[in-house]
This record gives structure tokens, sequence and C-alpha cells, in this order.
């Protein structure tokens, strides 16, 4: 089973484009906080944002910033299992998931987290100054020109993937976004920010700015016509992300993976790495020299296991006649 991710600049995009018109100019009126681990400062009060209106919502990275009249804002970061619910006014806090209610008079956001683990966080600052505090600092892919984007990704020399999902680095990238944008520049996740050639530079700035485009449009689109509650890192029209085992749109080859922790990189061996099979960390562990490094090698290899696995079951099976 795939686990959800962290909602990035898309989800974040589509969440703010769903609260505006629900919070924008109306009073908070009360924050109903259930979970003690949620809330990380204590100055200002949380106490100071009741009775202000939101004057502005912002995103910075992946957190989503309230800014309430007289210059204070709440600046919410998600997490991976944190999500926004838009519920009637006074909605209950019952039920283990259910952190936080920020009331208003139509209507309360209910902030919940699945899973027993608390990363989701609520911070309060004063001031353009606090709010900046909050930003990691990576670059807003929307303002920056191809120079100012290469020149980020090439402070060190990383894997285009670890370069585009740092946060200190790109701003709001995370590893749903980071696999789509990879297969749309045909280029390999692992490829290092210091061996690209200027047309590669290129590509990937085109594919970053059009990827997250377009799907910041789909995903406003559908929060217009509701508010997005169910918010997934895995969607049906993805090209490769959580596709692993299924057809590449563009070529027809089997979306490969790489798994490592509780993450996993998807993209198309064809497409991305000139037919070469990236090592998984646990299986080429487990295989050595036996992993294989091409696509035909892959085929071979699951050929072979499928047959041996047929002559098993079919020496299981006569074994057990009477």
């Amino acid at each position: 089973m795939q686990a959800d991710a962290m909602p990035e600049l898309p989800d974040i995009a589509a969440y703010i484009s769903a609260l505006e018109p629900r919070l924008v100019g109306k009073k908070l009126e009360q924050v109903r906080i259930a979970s003690p681990f949620l809330l990380r400062t204590v100055q200002p009060p949380l106490a100071s944002a009741e009775g202000r209106p939101v004057r502005e919502l912002r995103r910075i990275g992946k957190r989503i910033a309230t800014g309430l009249e007289g210059d204070l804002w709440l600046v919410l970061h998600l997490m991976i299992a944190g999500r926004l619910h838009w519920r009637p006014p006074g909605v209950k806090l019952g039920g283990r998931n259910n952190l936080a209610a920020f009331d208003f008079a139509d209507g309360s956001l209910l902030l919940t987290e699945a899973g027993t683990k608390r990363r989701a966080s609520l911070h309060v600052v004063s001031g353009e100054e606090g709010l900046h505090a909050m930003d990691p600092g990576g670059i807003e892919v929307f303002e920056a020109d191809l120079g100012s984007f290469r020149a980020a990704l090439m402070a060190e020399n990383r894997t285009l993937k670890r370069a585009l999902t740092d946060p200190r680095i790109v701003s709001g990238i995370g590893n749903a976004y980071s696999d789509e944008i990879l297969h749309a520049a045909r280029l390999s996740p692992i490829k290092l920010t210091h061996k690209l050639e200027d047309e590669e530079w290129e590509r990937l700035f085109t594919a970053t700015r059009e990827t997250l485009q377009l799907w910041i449009e789909r995903l406003k689109a559908e929060a217009q016509m509701g508010f997005p509650e169910k918010v997934t890192a895995f969607r049906k029209d993805m090209a490769v992300h959580g596709r692993y085992g299924q057809s590449c749109p563009r070529c027809g080859e089997t979306i490969q993976r790489i798994r490592y922790a509780d993450n996993e990189t998807n993209y198309c061996a064809k497409c991305q790495t000139e037919g070469r099979v990236l090592a998984d960390r646990s299986l080429s562990r487990l295989l050595g020299k036996d992993w294989p490094r091409t696509l035909d090698e892959l085929e071979s290899m699951t050929r072979r296991a499928c047959e041996d696995g047929a002559q098993i079951a079919s020496s299981t099976m006569q074994g057990r006649k009477p």
C-alpha cells in the first residue's frame, strides 16, 4: 500500500484558493486546540489571534500562512498526514485525528492528522520578519529565470531528485511533483546537477514550471467545485509518480522505482535513464552483482523468476497427488 505524502506547491495553492473566499474578510472567532503537540510557539499567544479578521493567505514553501489584522500570522505546516476540512460552525473535536478547529461565523476549518505521529505544526508569528523566519529559503520557481534556477541547483553537486526536493533550494516541491518534473524533462533522478548540459538545464527549467502550472490549474479547478477534502500525492493522471509497474504514458515501458525509507522515486528507464534500471537500495544489496542494469536484463530476470515459480508450483502440485 502506498503511503500518502506531504502536500506540495499545487496542493497548497488549491487549499489557498478554496480558503480565500471562505476566510478573507471574516473574523476568526475562536481557535480550539485538541493536540498539545500542534502549537510550537508561545509568543505571541494564540489567544491574541481570536477576534481578528483575516486579511490574506500566503504560501510559504509548503506552509499555509493566514494573515490577520494587526500583522499577526498563523503559519500551518501539514507535514505528511495533515489535512484541512471545511465543516459547519462549531464542529466537535472528538476523535484522535482531529487536532484543531479555527472557528468562523459560517464555518469551521478543521485540521486532522492521520496516524499516531504528530508532525503537523502551528506557529503564531508577528510581522513580515516573523513570517520570513518560517521560510526555508528555496527559490520560487515562477519568480526565477533560468539563470537563477540553475545557480540555485548547482550550489551543491547533488542528484536532481535531492536538489528539487530540498526546501532550501527550491520552494514547494516534494517527492510527487519531482517525479513528474523529471519525467517531463526526460532526466534521470540520480543525475548530478554539475553534470547537466545547457540543453538539459533548459528542459528541466521548462518542465518544472510547466508541470507545476499544469497541476496548479487542475487542482484549483477541482477546488472551485468543492473544498479539497481529499488531498493526495497519488493522482490517476500523473505520468510516473505512484505508478510503479504500470505503463509509461510516453513510451509504454513499465514504470520503475527506487525505494528508500518511507519514500520511493518513480521513473521510466527508457525515457529518463537510457534504458538503465537504477539500483533499488534494498534489492540491489540482496542481489549484488545479479542486479539487472538494463530493461532487457530486468525482463529476462523477471521471465526466469516466473518460469522458476511455475516449475515450483507444478512440482508442488504433483507431490500432492495421491
